[in-house]
């Protein structure tokens, strides 16, 4: 392919570096300004790392916008549950009071020994809703 003339005016320090720089390697000076004018024009390892931070910062950005949603539902969900279960549930008479608080720690305590068992194997109600739904 032929090659484009093209004229360009340099400070003379940089001219001088240039024809020193040519001298020493016996190349002309067009090589090497074409050299240094395609390494400008191509995109350099810090462009390249720039971009693929960029692109994992916009998926940590998403996952965490996802997180804070379920987080934002799951505290909803639990509100209403309490605000559900307080207003549905009847006030326990004084002679059944120490029953009552029996029957409420021995059924906490399951409920805590049943949440260890589900983190430990890492199942989550989340995931079985989606499981569920996938089957559906």
């Amino acid at each position: 392919m032929p090659k484009v003339r093209l004229n360009a005016y340099f400070d003379p320090d940089i001219f001088d570096r240039l024809e020193a720089m040519a001298t020493s390697r016996r190349v002309p000076k067009t090589h090497i300004v074409e050299a240094a004018l395609a390494s400008f024009l191509t995109p350099d390892d810090a462009d390249q790392r720039e971009a693929a931070i960029t692109r994992r910062l916009d998926r940590m950005t998403r996952a965490l916008e996802r997180l804070e949603r379920d987080q934002e539902i799951s505290g909803e969900a639990l509100a209403l549950f309490i605000r559900f279960w307080l207003t549905t549930t009847p006030p326990i008479p004084d002679d059944l009071r120490e029953a009552a608080q029996a029957k409420g720690k021995e059924r906490y305590n399951g409920f805590v020994e049943t949440l260890g068992r589900r983190l430990a194997k890492g199942t989550t109600l989340a995931k079985e809703i989606s499981a569920e739904r996938i089957a559906e």
